[in-house]
């Protein structure tokens, strides 16, 4: 069965604005949600996020495809699978690569991937992020909306793993700036201790520009890079990842950065582009614990990690601020 982003207009979804910022927001639900699958966390989606005239989310892809193994192409698409179709800034639950409670849970147990619910582990074979597991528990959601606000809360406990919480997210539009602030906190109802990592994958469509030299991302920090792109593509000048070419047809360029310190401060990424004359800057109040760098020819993507570790009864809160802003006009 084929979904094209063409009905995106059917999915629930709630729209908010600050007078500068307008953002369409789509809404976790089980059976008519723009995203059900397994990967990404469910609460905050956001379908388009516009500001003077640009617009920063959106589909990166043309459809979606449950035969799709990630994501592929065909005649003149991109085609995604359920699970990686996420967009904005998209996050997903990671322990040790894997979801929480994975390794404990033998062949027919469940796990945990917070944000989406208690899924149920089918054989011995190694966790797959990019596989729909079953959904055994879906947690409940509940929203609280504002004009300029969304306050997502997911509620699980699942008695079989030991694992429970209560996350809130909320993303929120400043009153009189461009700037959006997505805060979380989670709290850990369960009794094992909860230690994640959590990250932001960040899929940006600025006015369907694709991936090329009108585009750079800067970083605070001299990048060092495990896993540096392909010379053909791109290349790490200094504090910036930067194009060689405009990505086209299958290109991927890819990226593992490093060079951050432990001070939340490096947790500071710009993203802009100068034909458009458009960007954002995405700020953290916590240290990185990672990055990752991925983009085809219809988005780029910087994936900044945190890590957690929340014992029973305690909680973890993170802060996310978006800046959005326009390029001075060439003279």
């Amino acid at each position: 069965m084929w979904l094209t982003p063409l009905s995106a207009a059917d999915f629930p979804s709630v729209e908010i604005t600050n007078g500068q910022i307008r953002a369409r927001l789509y809404l976790p639900d089980g059976n008519k949600g723009f995203y059900r699958s397994t990967r990404f966390d469910w609460s905050g989606m956001i379908g388009s996020l516009e500001y003077k005239g640009h617009n920063f989310y959106g589909p990166w892809f043309q459809k979606i495809d449950p035969a799709v193994y990630d994501f592929n192409y065909d005649d003149k698409d991109v085609v995604s699978a359920p699970f990686t179709a996420g967009i904005g800034p998209a996050e997903e639950f990671n322990t040790d690569g894997k979801a929480l409670g994975f390794d404990e849970a033998k062949p027919g147990q469940s796990f945990i991937k917070i944000g989406v619910g208690v899924l149920r582990k089918v054989d011995d074979s190694r966790y797959d992020h990019s596989k729909a597991y079953a959904i055994v528990d879906p947690g409940k959601w509940s929203v609280k909306r504002t004009r300029d606000s969304v306050e997502f809360t997911h509620t699980l406990s699942d008695p079989s793993s030991g694992y429970g919480y209560v996350y809130t997210k909320t993303v929120r539009l400043v009153k009189g700036q461009p700037r959006m602030i997505i805060g979380h906190v989670l709290k850990n109802t369960g009794t094992h201790a909860i230690k994640s990592t959590v990250y932001d994958h960040n899929f940006l469509v600025l006015d369907g520009q694709a991936p090329g030299p009108d585009f750079t991302v800067t970083f605070p920090f001299r990048i060092e890079s495990t896993r540096a792109p392909a010379r053909d593509l791109a290349e790490i000048r200094g504090n910036q990842f930067a194009y060689v070419k405009t990505l086209a047809d299958k290109d991927r360029a890819t990226a593992t950065i490093r060079g951050f310190s432990d001070s939340p401060k490096d947790y500071d990424i710009r993203a802009e582009n100068t034909k458009v004359g458009a960007g954002y800057r995405v700020t953290g109040d916590r240290p990185l614990s990672n990055v990752g760098y991925w983009s085809i020819r219809t988005v780029l993507a910087v994936e900044p990690y945190i890590a957690m570790s929340i014992e029973p009864g305690s909680d973890f809160t993170w802060n996310l601020t978006y800046d959005y802003y326009t390029l001075p006009e060439k003279k």
